[in-house]
């Protein structure tokens, strides 16, 4: 899952896909690198200022239109956690709600049991946007997962099958490095809810202060946390770095014996004898 921030204020790309053109260009060139899918977001989940509905539909749907239009094979997704927002990507061509709040929005779930699309349903504590107490947790893992079971029975009861949720622990929303390295190496744990689970590692936080790396400096500590969170049962991976995620995975899963090597020439003979 590739990352196209359509916000002035990323913490990653600091606006540099806000224009629409910029954005769609990106979103493209993630596709052509390999890309299964673009996530687009209008307002990052980080403290900051008021983005009302009305400004986040307008920089999220002309998006979801052109993308569509353009590859309409690509998947797209939609970081909002405010129904209306969602309601209308879906209608511009959006498959997936990618809902950092966890069905805060108590019209969520019907709008998307009405719609074909997926959610993705991410734990985090209390409203998006706005400045928290530091983070406390009992045993982590155990609330995190409690969190999404109970969210994935509100969706289901909505109407929203089974097979269209899936679960995202939200590292660094509202926890602190020591809770995502924890939430790291557990996260078998919450591949266990049986969902498939999205990691969004990338570029983070907690991979900066445990690595004392500032922002352009993490794609090294990123391929090794998604890595780790792929050998324990993660299957979607929202990360910026294109290129180098693809050839992570795909080298992890040809270790793990799901994808051929693309040849086969190092000490093998013509007779096809090693």
């Amino acid at each position: 899952m590739a990352v196209i921030n359509r916000t002035p204020d990323s913490f990653y790309d600091k606006g540099a896909t806000f224009a629409l053109d910029r954005a769609v260009e990106r979103a493209l060139r993630a596709a052509d690198l390999g890309a299964d899918w673009v996530d687009i977001g209008g307002v990052p989940f980080g403290r900051g200022s008021a983005v009302s509905t009305a400004q986040e539909i307008d920089r999220v749907v002309p998006l979801v239109e052109a993308i569509t239009a353009a590859r309409p094979e690509l998947v797209i997704s939609v970081d909002t956690n405010r129904a209306d927002v969602a309601e209308r990507a879906i209608a511009a061509g959006a498959a997936v709600v990618n809902d950092t709040s966890g069905l805060g929005d108590e019209r969520m779930a019907e709008v998307v049991a009405a719609s074909g699309a997926h959610i993705v349903i991410t734990h985090s504590v209390g409203p998006p946007r706005v400045e928290k107490p530091p983070a406390r947790y009992g045993d982590l893992v155990a609330e995190v997962r409690a969190f999404l079971a109970e969210r994935m029975a509100r969706a289901q009861a909505a109407g929203i099958p089974a097979e269209r949720l899936i679960v995202d622990p939200g590292h660094d929303l509202d926890k602190n490095t020591l809770h995502s390295l924890e939430l790291t190496r557990r996260i078998g744990e919450i591949a266990d809810l049986g969902a498939p689970l999205l990691v969004a590692v990338s570029n983070k936080d907690f991979i900066g202060e445990t690595l004392d790396r500032p922002q352009g400096e993490r794609l090294p500590g990123s391929l090794a946390a998604m890595i780790a969170c792929v050998l324990a049962g993660a299957r979607i991976v929202r990360m910026h770095d294109v290129a180098e995620t693809v050839d992570a995975v795909r080298m992890i899963e040809a270790i793990l014996g799901w994808r051929p090597p693309v040849r086969l020439e190092h000490n093998t003979h013509p007779t096809g004898n090693v």
